[in-house]
C-alpha cells in the first residue's frame, strides 16, 4: 500500500453538514497579557478542555516551581527556544517514556519503517493540538520521520506529561504545553503554534475542534493553503458537519472518530479499562457491590459499563437512544431515568457528548460521599460552574479531586472538575492508542497526497480499505493468522481477495 504516493489517494464518502455560530474573542494576542489577566480571556464556544474556573496551581507537582512557563527563557541542548514546556530538563526522563511507548505501537513504528525513505509527508506543515502523552509523542515523531514540520499545542490543560513535552522539545518540536495551563495559557499556547513569521500551516490535526475554531476566528486566510483537517473526537467531528452544513467550511476534513478503528477499539477497549484505573487512583474505592449510573451507552458507556460489572458494581444506564438503550437491556443493565437513582446511587459517570446531563439539581439530591465523572470530551456534561456559589465550599483533597461540601455537611466528590478522567487522572492503553494514531497519520497522509477534486469542502469518513489496512497492522502483535479466501469464495461474495471486506454500511 505505501509503495509510492498515488496509493495514499483513497476516495472517502461525504458526510452531513450544519450551522456554527462562535463566540467573538475580544482579547487580541498581539500585546501579552498581564499575570492579573491570564484568567479573564473571553470564553469562546469550546468548552472541551478549559473553563473560568481552572486552577492550574492546584495540578502542578509540588516539586516544581511556581513560575509560570510562559515567564520562564529556556532552550534545549541545541540552543533553540521555540518551544514552552514546564521544565526542559525533564526531558531524558520523558525519552524513556516515549521509548515504552513505542514497544506498545507496533503499527506507527512500521509505518514510519515503511514510509520514511519517500517521505509521503514531504512538505507538509501539520499543526496540531491533542493531548500531549508518550503515545501521542510518538505519533509527532512518526510524522516528523515522514517529512512533516510540526508545531503542537495540548487539547487538554490537564492531560501534558510535562516531561512527554519536555523530550518533545529537546528533539527539535515545537510543543507549547504544559499540565495546569489556565484558560488564557491554553489559547496563547494554541496561538503560538498558529501564529509564526515565516511558517504557516498548510494540514490541521485537531481534538476537540478548538485548533480549528481558533485558526476561523483569528486567521482565516490561512485556510487558503490548509489542504485539509483530522479530527478524531466527537465534539470536534459535530462542529465540522456544522460548519459544512452553514456552507462555511474552507477545506476537506477527515472525520476519524467514526471511523472503525477509532470508535470499536479507541472508544470500547480504552475506556473499558482505563475508567477503572481513573476511578482507582483517584479514591482508592473498591468496586464489588457499588451501585453506578453511566449516563450514554455508545462505545464509551459500553466499556465503562463493561469493566464496572465485571468488578461486581451494579450498573444502571441512562440513554436516549432506544437502539442503545435496547443494547442496554440486552447485556443485563437496568435502563432508567437519572432522576430515578440518583439518591442512591454511589458514582455518576457521564458519556454522552452532551450538555448539563448532571445538572444542579441532581447534584444537589445525591447521597453524602457520591463520586462525579466524566469519560466523554467534553467538559460540559456536568455543570460544574453551578457549584461555584458561596454556598458550597470547595476542598481538594488531591490532586485532580476535590469534595463539593453543602452547609448540611454532604460532600460530592468531583474528579478533574468535570472533564475527561482517564487522561486527566490516569494513564490509557498504550496499544489501543496505537490504532487511533495509525489511522491519523493515514488519514493525513491521504488529504496531504490526494489530487486536487478528489475530496471537496466537506466532511469525510476514511475509506474502508484503511481501516482494515490499520487492524491488519496490529495483528502481528498476538501472532494472529488471518484466513484467505479462495477464488471460488471470494466470487461467491462478490469480494476483492484483499478487501475491503464489508460495505460502508456494516455496523461491526
Amino acid at each position: 500500500m505505501l509503495n509510492n504516493k498515488k496509493k495514499y489517494c483513497l476516495n472517502g464518502s461525504s458526510g452531513a453538514k450544519a450551522q456554527i455560530q462562535f463566540a467573538d474573542q475580544k482579547q487580541e494576542f498581539n500585546k501579552r497579557p498581564t499575570k492579573i489577566g491570564r484568567r479573564s480571556l473571553s470564553r469562546s464556544i469550546s468548552q472541551s478542555s478549559t473553563d473560568s474556573y481552572s486552577s492550574a496551581a492546584s495540578y502542578t507537582d509540588s516539586s516544581d516551581d511556581e513560575t509560570s512557563p510562559r515567564d520562564k527563557q529556556q532552550k534545549n541542548s541545541k540552543g533553540n527556544s521555540d518551544f514552552c514546556v514546564k521544565n526542559i530538563k525533564q526531558a531524558e526522563f520523558g525519552r524513556r517514556e516515549i521509548e515504552i511507548a513505542e514497544q506498545e505501537m507496533p503499527a506507527l513504528m512500521a509505518l514510519r519503517k515503511r514510509a520514511q525513505g519517500e517521505k509521503p509527508l514531504a512538505g507538509a506543515k501539520i499543526v496540531g493540538c491533542t493531548h500531549i502523552t508518550a503515545q501521542t509523542a510518538v505519533l509527532i515523531e512518526t510524522l516528523g520521520a515522514l517529512g512533516a514540520q510540526c508545531r503542537w499545542a495540548a487539547c487538554n490543560i490537564y492531560s501534558t506529561l510535562n516531561e512527554v513535552a519536555a523530550a518533545l522539545a529537546e528533539s527539535g518540536f515545537p510543543v507549547f504545553s504544559w499540565k495546569g495551563e489556565s484558560e488564557d495559557d491554553f489559547w496563547w499556547c494554541i496561538d503560538r503554534c498558529v501564529n509564526v513569521e515565516g511558517w504557516q500551516p498548510n494540514m490541521i490535526l485537531d481534538d476537540g475542534g478548538d485548533l480549528t475554531h481558533w485558526i476561523y476566528k483569528k486567521y482565516p486566510n490561512m485556510f487558503k493553503k490548509i489542504k485539509g483537517i483530522v479530527e478524531e473526537s466527537v465534539t470536534g467531528v459535530h462542529r465540522l458537519y456544522q460548519l459544512s452544513k452553514a456552507g462555511k467550511l474552507c477545506v476537506p476534513a477527515m472525520n476519524v472518530n467514526d471511523s472503525v478503528t477509532k470508535q470499536k477499539f479507541d472508544n470500547l477497549y480504552c475506556c473499558r479499562e482505563s475508567i477503572l484505573d481513573g476511578l482507582k487512583r483517584t479514591t482508592d474505592m473498591m468496586f464489588g457491590g457499588k451501585q453506578v449510573v453511566v449516563c450514554g451507552y455508545g462505545e464509551v458507556g459500553k466499556g465503562c459499563c463493561a469493566a464496572l460489572k465485571a468488578m461486581g458494581s451494579i450498573v444502571y444506564v441512562t440513554e436516549i437512544d432506544p437502539i442503545c438503550a435496547l443494547q442496554a437491556c440486552m447485556d443485563g443493565f437496568r435502563l432508567v431515568k437519572l432522576n430515578e437513582v440518583i439518591r442512591q446511587v454511589d458514582i455518576v459517570i457521564t458519556c454522552t457528548g452532551n450538555k448539563n446531563v448532571v445538572t444542579r439539581e441532581h447534584l444537589d439530591r445525591m447521597k453524602n460521599g457520591c463520586i462525579v465523572c466524566n469519560m466523554g470530551h467534553s467538559n460540559t456534561e456536568i455543570d460544574v460552574a453551578s457549584l461555584r456559589t458561596p454556598e458550597l465550599t470547595w476542598e481538594r483533597v488531591r490532586s485532580q479531586v476535590d469534595h463539593v461540601i453543602w452547609p448540611d455537611g454532604k460532600r460530592v466528590v468531583l474528579l478533574a472538575e468535570g472533564r475527561l478522567l482517564n487522561l486527566s487522572c490516569s494513564t490509557v492503553p498504550t496499544f489501543v492508542l496505537s490504532i487511533t494514531a495509525t489511522t491519523q497519520a493515514l488519514a493525513l497522509i491521504e488529504l496531504y497526497n490526494a489530487p486536487e477534486g478528489r475530496y471537496k469542502q466537506d466532511v469525510y469518513l476514511l475509506p474502508k480499505k484503511m481501516d482494515e489496512y490499520v487492524a491488519s497492522l496490529h495483528l502481528p502483535t498476538f501472532d494472529a493468522h488471518l484466513t484467505e479466501l479462495s477464488d471460488e469464495q471470494a466470487k461467491y461474495l462478490g469480494l476483492n481477495k484483499n478487501g475491503p471486506f464489508k460495505p460502508n454500511y456494516y455496523r461491526y
